[in-house]
Formats: structure tokens, sequence, C-alpha cells
């Protein structure tokens, strides 16, 4: 199972709307991709604006090749990117140990 990573900064005024929109487009949008294995959301009590999403897929592919190179990924970041500061910083991560 891969995790991706997105830190996404948004303006803090905006947060009740993107917290309502981020789970919109994820319930309607990304959890219909194939690998996809749940999500997510944090958000920040420090930094006002800054959310985690982690998102849980079968495969890197899933996410990069399949998800991206769909038509699905333009309908997720048209209900999300309007409130994007900034570009998210995404990354992928692999599990190296757990607690049970």
């Amino acid at each position: 199972m891969i995790l991706e990573h997105a830190d996404i900064r948004i303006d803090p005024a905006r947060a009740e709307a993107f917290e309502a929109d981020i789970v919109r487009g994820v319930t309607t949008v990304i959890s219909h991709a194939q690998g996809f294995q749940g999500y997510k959301v944090n958000r920040s009590i420090e930094s006002p604006g800054r959310y985690l999403l982690m998102i849980y897929w079968d495969t890197l592919e899933d996410h990069t090749v399949g998800f991206r190179g769909s038509d699905a990924f333009a309908e997720w970041r048209a209900i999300v990117g309007p409130y994007f500061a900034q570009p998210p910083v995404v990354e992928h991560l692999e599990l190296v140990s757990k607690s049970s």
C-alpha cells in the first residue's frame, strides 16, 4: 500500500468551505478511482490554513497514472484547486513499520 501525502495551504478565512469541499471531492470523485483504499484530512493547529491530505492507494501507479491521468483528476482539481494558496506539495510514502 502507498500513502499519498499532500501538504495543502489555503487562506484560513476560507477554511469552513474548503473542509466541506475537500470531503465532497474525495467522497464523490477520488473514492471511485481504481486502487483507492481510504483517506484522512488533518488540519494544523499551529498553522491556520495548512492541511494534510493522506490518501491510501494500492499502488503508486493507481495514483500517478490511473487517477492523475484521468478526467476525474480535473474534476477533483475543479473542486479544491480554487482554494490553494500555492501548489500542494505531494509525496508518496511506503510503510516501514507501525504499532499494532
